[in-house]
């Protein structure tokens, strides 16, 4: 029996229960390995934002969820596909690698995103939506489920880790130090919020804290206005 569901970024997955490896029906990957992952890998249709020069207020646990901005008409992508990210990625961080990233299938939904997901351990997961003909990146995320126990500090910190490590892959002047301050500070705005939105330039750094259901966080392109003549 699977355990509730609860609607955030990503669709997430109760793994305090024993069905740890059991997935949402309606997740079918395409790859034998991928087929232990958690419904969480389930990119979430139900959540947009307007995008803003400044930030929206948080949208708490009560609020209705909109579709995701990179799910609207015309949404960017970064300059990449998510085979070229993790390439240089991977280069620049050995000791957080990122496996591949493996296609889920998304028939039933009404996109035509490609959705794809790589699994980092047993409570960390990243996950992007691509554009179809190109395959460059509309968003990546990464998500972490906490199950309690003795190990759980360990794998927050893991967690932190990689999301300081992806943070620092898109804004590369950042040292470690810097990173780990700026990601600590957008998840302290983004703390128990279904969703908050910060952007920087052509960034979009996105929260989605779910408590022990699991916290996300994405980066994603924003498309830039061209200034009034």
């Amino acid at each position: 029996m699977h355990a509730p569901q609860t609607k955030f970024y990503l669709h997430a997955f109760d793994l305090r229960g024993k069905n740890r490896s059991n997935l949402i029906p309606s997740l079918l990957v395409r790859a034998d390995k991928m087929k232990n992952l958690p419904g969480a890998l389930l990119l979430s249709l139900a959540l947009t934002v307007p995008v803003f020069a400044a930030d929206p207020p948080p949208l708490d646990k009560a609020e209705h969820m909109p579709t995701a901005p990179y799910l609207l008409t015309g949404a960017p992508t970064l300059d990449m596909t998510i085979g070229q990210f993790r390439e240089k990625y991977n280069l620049a961080n050995p000791q957080l690698p990122l496996l591949e990233y493996r296609a889920i299938d998304s028939r039933d939904e009404k996109t035509d995103l490609t959705r794809a997901a790589t699994k980092i351990n047993e409570t960390l997961y990243s996950s992007t939506a691509l554009e179809p003909g190109t395959g460059k990146i509309k968003t990546l995320q990464v998500t972490w489920l906490p199950v309690p126990g003795p190990d759980q500090s360990a794998s927050q910190a893991r967690a932190m880790d990689y999301m300081t490590a992806i943070l620092r892959f898109f804004v590369p002047g950042l040292t470690p130090e810097e990173g780990r301050k700026k990601l600590e500070t957008l998840l302290k705005a983004g703390k128990g919020s279904r969703y908050y939105e910060h952007v920087e330039g052509a960034l979009r750094f996105v929260v989605s804290d779910n408590g022990d259901k699991g916290l996300t966080f994405a980066i994603e392109p924003v498309k830039l206005a061209l200034a009034a003549p």
